[in-house]
């Protein structure tokens, strides 16, 4: 069903406001129910307009940014940084200046994960490596942990 306007002289159908019930929403733009009301309670989405029976009623524009929101999680953009992203996204659109400072210092947070799983991998490959694997009491990987346990 489309909502139809009345223009006075004749009746105009628009098909191009398409209106999305959360469901809808969720499934268009593969991001949970639950996160969708969470970025709303916390202003990352605006909130949408609400049917007479208090159903959320969303249009394209929120599928739009809950997309871009989505897409900035799967990047590994903190809650802030997205914000500011939005923002920069916005009709006004700061420059792309702003744009690279916020994506370059995620980045080296990025390449600075990297290399800690890096130095956690040699350690975990070189202590499995002194493994025997057989029946002995004695194991390196429980000593690497035990080790851990006493000097924190």
């Amino acid at each position: 069903m489309h909502p139809v306007v009345p223009t006075g002289s004749s009746d105009l159908v628009i098909t191009n406001m398409r209106k999305l019930t959360i469901g809808r929403l969720a499934e268009e733009t593969r991001v949970n129910l639950e996160t969708i009301r969470y970025y709303e309670r916390i202003g990352l989405m605006p909130s949408p307009r609400r049917t007479e029976g208090g159903h959320r009623n969303y249009d394209p524009e929120h599928a739009r940014q809950l997309a871009f929101i989505r897409r900035g999680r799967e990047l590994g953009f903190s809650i802030d940084e997205i914000r500011a992203l939005l923002a920069l996204a916005s009709t006004e659109r700061g420059s792309c200046a702003e744009v690279k400072e916020i994506a370059t210092s995620h980045l080296l947070e990025v390449r600075a994960k990297l290399a800690h799983v890096r130095k956690l991998e040699t350690i975990l490959a070189e202590t499995v490596a002194k493994c025997s694997g057989d029946s002995s009491p004695h194991c390196p990987v429980l000593d690497v942990l035990d080790a851990g346990a006493t000097t924190a």
